[in-house]
C-alpha cells in the first residue's frame, strides 16, 4: 500500500508540474502572441515590414480666442511592394478640420468633401484600380482615420490637414491642446466585428514612438501674456513683445508623441471685458461675441443665489455613491450664505422635494436637508427628466441666481430629452453636474454640462470626493452677471446660438456665434444683474471692422451648429438632423461623421493593383502598459496564476504524504 501510494502521489505531482509547465509555456506563448500582435508583421519579403508615417509636423496659430492648426504627416515607403496605409489618430473635440491635400512627388492633390459613404466608395474604387489615393473620416468627434492606397515603393507621400478651433478658458486659463496618440479602447464585441479603433494596432510599451513629432505655436493674445508653460513637453519659448510669444518643442528627443502637447496661458487684467470678431463672407457673414469674466470677484459683487439640489436616491446609488452625495450636499449646503436660497429635489422612481418653495440658507433649516438626505438609503428606478422639470418649476424670487445641481451616477435612459429641455431653459436657470460612482454613465454628465454650457465634474473614488467637491463648490457659487441678455441695436443678426443663455460665472465666458446682414453698424448691449444692481455695457460695432483673418468663424460657426445637432451623442442623432449634420459638411466643407474628405491621384502607379494593407500602430499612450491591449505579464498574470496554483497543490499532496507515512 506504501509503495502504491508513493507512486500515485508521484506521479501526480510530476503530472501537476508537468501541466504547470505547459500551461506557462502555452501561456506565455499567447502572452507573446497577444504582446506582439500590435506590430505590423508582413508574412514574406522582409523588405516591406517598414512603418509608413515617419513624420508630424504640427503648426499652431492662436491669434485671440481662435486657434488655426495646419497638421503635415509624412508617410514614406521604403519597402519593396505597393501598400495600403491605415493611421488613428485623435485631435480636439471643438476642432472643426476643413481643409485636406495630398502631394505625392511634384504633384499635389486638393482633397474634396464628400458624403461619408460616397468617398469610402471612391476610395475603394481608386485603390482596386491602382490609383493612389488618400481618405480623411470621423470616427468620433476627437478621433479621426487616415487610409491612403497604393503607396508605391520608394514614394514619400505628405497628408496635410488644416483645422481651427475655439479657446474657451476656464479658471482664467487658455489651453491650447494637439493630442497625439488615442489610447487603447475596450469593446465586449468579438475581434472580427469591433470597431477599427479598438482593433487599431499598437507598440510595446516603454517603446518609443515610431514617428517623429515637430510642433511650433505662435501665441498672439492682443493683450499682455501671463504664466505661458507647456505641462506636457519641454519648449523653447520666444517674446516678440509681452501680448506675441513663439515657441517650439524642444528637438532634442523628436520622438514624443506618446502624450498630448498640453500648451496654457493666462491673460492680464481682471475685469469684465466685452469683444467682438466679424468676417465678412461672399455670400454670408459671420460674427463672435464673447463676454469675458474678471478672473476674481468680491464677495459684494456675487448677487442673491437660489441652488436647487437635485439628488438621485435610486438603488444603484446606494453605498459610496450615495454616502458621497450625502457629504457633497453637507458642504456645499453648509458654505451656503444666509442670504442664498436653496432646496433639495430626491429622485428615484418618483421625486421628493424639501419645500414648496426655496429656503433661505440658515442653520435650521440646513439641519432639515441633512436629515432628509440622511433618511435615504438607495431604492427604485430612476426618472431623472421629471426631476428635473420639478426643480425647475418651483417658484422663484426676481433678481436672484437659480442654478440646478444634478448629483447622479447616471443610469438612466433618454438623456437626449433631458438635453433639449436643459437647453431650452437655459434663460431660466443654470445647470451643473456632478456624476458620482466607480462606472459614471460619462455621456449623461458630459451632456448636461455641455447643454448647461457649464463643466462636468466626477468622483470615481471616495477618496477624491473632497477635493474635487472643494473645486466644484468654488466653481458654483461665484455668479457675476445674471438675467444675461444680449441685445442688438441696428445691427442685424440671425441664426445665433446660443439663443439662451445661462449666468456668466468667474471661471467661463459667455460665448454667442452667428451670422449678421446689411452694415457692419450699430451696437451690441450686454445686460445684466450683479450684486450692485443692474449692469449695462455697450459695444460699438462699427468700431470693428470686418478682417479676412477671421474666416475661420465660417468654420467655427458651422461646428458648432454641428455639435448642437448631434446632441453630444451620435448614436442619438434621429434622420433628420443625419441630414442636416450632412448639409452643413458639405456647404462649409467640414469633416463631419457624416461627410468625408478624398484625394485621388488619377493616374494609375498600380496596374496590378496588388497592394499589402497595413495598420499604422500607435504608440502607447506614456504611463500606460501592454495590459491595455492584451499583453503584458504583470504580477497577477495567468500563468503566474498556474505556478501559483499548480505549487500549493504540489505542497499539498507532500504534506498529505508525509502525514500518512507517519500514520503508517
Amino acid at each position: 500500500m506504501k509503495v502504491i501510494m508513493k507512486i500515485n502521489v508521484r506521479t501526480v505531482c510530476f503530472v501537476l508540474v508537468a501541466i504547470a509547465v505547459l500551461s506557462l509555456s502555452g501561456s506565455a506563448k499567447t502572452e507573446k502572441d497577444k504582446t506582439l500582435s500590435p506590430y505590423f508583421f508582413v508574412q514574406g519579403d522582409p523588405n516591406v515590414d517598414h512603418l509608413p508615417l515617419k513624420d508630424t509636423r504640427v503648426e499652431i496659430d492662436a491669434s485671440g480666442v481662435i486657434a488655426d492648426v495646419k497638421v503635415l504627416q509624412t508617410y514614406r515607403n521604403e519597402g519593396s511592394r505597393p501598400i495600403n496605409a491605415r493611421y488613428v489618430f485623435p485631435a480636439s473635440t471643438r476642432a472643426a478640420v476643413y481643409a485636406m491635400r495630398m502631394r505625392i512627388g511634384d504633384q499635389v492633390i486638393v482633397a474634396k468633401i464628400k458624403e461619408r459613404e460616397k468617398a469610402k466608395q471612391e476610395f475603394d474604387e481608386a485603390r482596386q484600380a491602382g490609383k493612389s489615393a488618400s481618405l480623411l473620416e470621423q470616427n468620433r468627434p476627437n478621433v479621426f482615420s487616415m487610409s491612403v492606397a497604393n503607396v508605391m515603393p520608394g514614394d514619400q507621400v505628405e497628408i496635410e490637414l488644416c483645422y481651427t478651433e475655439l479657446l474657451v478658458p476656464t479658471d482664467g486659463i487658455y489651453e491650447v491642446v494637439f493630442p497625439t496618440v488615442v489610447g487603447p479602447r475596450y469593446s465586449s464585441q468579438p475581434e472580427s466585428s469591433a470597431p477599427h479603433l479598438v482593433k487599431s494596432p499598437y507598440l510595446h510599451q516603454g517603446n518609443n514612438p515610431s514617428s517623429a513629432l515637430h510642433i511650433s505655436a505662435r501665441i498672439s493674445a492682443g493683450v499682455p501674456i501671463r504664466e505661458l508653460s507647456c505641462t506636457s513637453h519641454p519648449i523653447v519659448p520666444q517674446w516678440l513683445n509681452p501680448s506675441i510669444a513663439q515657441l517650439v518643442m524642444d528637438d532634442a528627443d523628436p520622438f514624443q508623441g506618446n502624450r498630448d502637447f498640453v500648451l496654457r496661458y493666462s491673460l492680464a487684467g481682471d475685469q469684465i471685458a466685452s469683444g467682438l470678431i466679424l468676417y465678412k463672407g461672399e455670400d454670408e457673414n459671420f460674427f463672435l461675441y464673447m463676454a469675458q469674466p474678471p478672473g476674481r470677484v468680491a464677495n459684494a459683487d456675487i448677487p442673491a443665489r437660489e441652488y436647487i439640489f437635485v439628488v438621485d436616491v435610486s438603488g444603484s446609488m446606494e453605498g459610496f455613491p450615495l454616502n458621497t452625495a450625502k457629504r457633497l450636499l453637507r458642504d456645499l449646503i453648509g458654505q451656503l450664505r444666509p442670504s442664498d436660497l436653496f432646496n433639495v429635489v430626491l429622485f428615484a422612481g418618483d421625486s421628493t422635494v424639501l419645500s414648496p418653495k426655496s429656503l433661505p440658507a440658515d442653520q435650521q433649516n440646513i439641519s432639515k436637508a441633512i436629515r432628509l438626505l440622511d433618511q435615504q438609503r438607495g431604492s427604485g428606478g430612476t426618472e431623472l427628466l421629471p426631476a428635473i422639470k420639478q426643480a425647475m418649476s418651483l417658484p422663484r424670487e426676481a433678481n436672484v441666481s437659480r442654478s440646478i445641481v444634478l448629483v447622479t451616477d447616471g443610469y438612466i435612459s433618454g438623456e437626449k430629452g433631458v438635453f433639449d429641455y436643459i437647453r431650452d431653459k437655459l434663460d431660466q436657470c443654470n445647470v451643473f453636474a456632478f456624476g458620482i460612482g466607480t462606472a459614471v454613465n460619462r455621456y449623461l454628465i458630459e451632456g448636461v454640462a455641455k447643454a448647461g454650457m457649464g463643466e462636468p465634474f466626477i468622483v470615481t473614488q471616495e477618496a477624491d470626493a473632497p477635493a474635487v467637491a472643494a473645486k466644484f463648490r468654488e466653481y458654483i457659487q461665484t455668479p457675476v452677471l445674471t438675467d444675461i441678455q444680449i441685445r442688438p441695436i441696428g445691427f442685424d443678426i440671425y441664426d445665433v446660438h446660443s439663443t439662451r443663455l445661462p449666468d456668466l460665472f468667474a471661471q467661463r465666458p459667455v460665448i454667442l456665434f452667428g451670422k449678421w446682414r446689411g452694415p457692419a453698424a450699430g451696437t451690441l448691449e450686454l445686460l445684466g444683474k450683479t450684486g450692485h444692481g443692474d449692469y449695462l455695457t455697450r459695444l460699438d460695432v462699427a468700431g470693428v471692422q470686418p478682417d479676412d483673418a477671421n474666416r475661420a468663424l465660417r468654420y467655427l460657426w458651422a461646428r458648432s451648429r454641428i455639435a448642437e445637432l448631434s446632441d453630444y451623442g451620435s448614436s442619438q442623432v434621429d434622420a433628420d438632423r443625419i441630414g442636416d449634420i450632412t448639409s452643413l459638411g458639405l456647404k462649409y466643407n467640414l469633416l463631419t461623421q457624416y461627410t468625408s474628405f478624398i484625394a485621388v491621384l488619377e493616374a494609375v502607379r498600380n496596374a496590378q493593383g496588388a497592394a499589402k494593407d497595413v495598420d499604422q500602430p500607435l504608440p502607447i499612450p506614456l504611463g500606460v502598459s501592454d495590459l491595455a491591449v492584451g499583453g503584458g505579464t504583470e504580477s497577477g498574470s495567468e500563468p503566474e496564476l498556474v505556478w501559483l496554483v499548480t505549487l500549493s497543490l504540489v505542497i499539498a499532496l507532500m504534506m498529505t504524504l508525509r502525514w500518512r507515512r507517519r500514520l503508517v
